[in-house]
């Protein structure tokens, strides 16, 4: 499995692949079960393509959101979705309140909130009932 991105736009999906294109990066391109567009991403990439990555789709995420916040019909229907991948290695996406997610991505990467969401959703599939003190092997 690889690097997906979430896209809500056509356009800004098309842009970001076309990024990827440029730095020799091949990319897959799927419908949403939901809405939208998943483009996934070898995971075996460098840090450089990494972060040139991060930042082009920071860059979209800022256009698509500017974009969604100024369309009428769009922002009558608030939602907001984040990436989780379940123990079995499936994905999902997960609706929550925009305000929350405006929050995270203000304050975290998209890795590391797929990394978050991942842990609560595996979390709550294999319940522990050990004390949170109690170090883990």
């Amino acid at each position: 499995m690889g690097l997906e991105y979430m896209f809500f736009d056509a356009a800004l999906r098309d842009r970001f692949v076309a990024f990827a294109s440029a730095l020799g990066i091949p990319s897959t391109v799927e419908q949403d079960n939901i809405a939208g567009f998943v483009v996934e991403l070898p995971d075996n990439l460098d840090d450089a393509q990494q972060e040139a990555l991060e930042a082009e789709y920071e860059a979209i995420m800022d256009a698509q959101m500017l974009a969604a916040e100024s369309d009428a019909e769009l922002v009558s229907h608030h939602a907001a979705g984040i990436m989780v991948t379940l123990s079995d290695g499936t994905t999902r996406s997960v609706r929550i309140p925009p305000p929350v997610a405006r929050r995270l991505f203000e304050h975290f990467s998209v890795d590391e909130i797929h990394d978050i969401a991942s842990a609560i959703a595996q979390a709550i599939e294999n319940p522990s009932d050990l004390p949170l003190c109690k170090k883990l092997d």
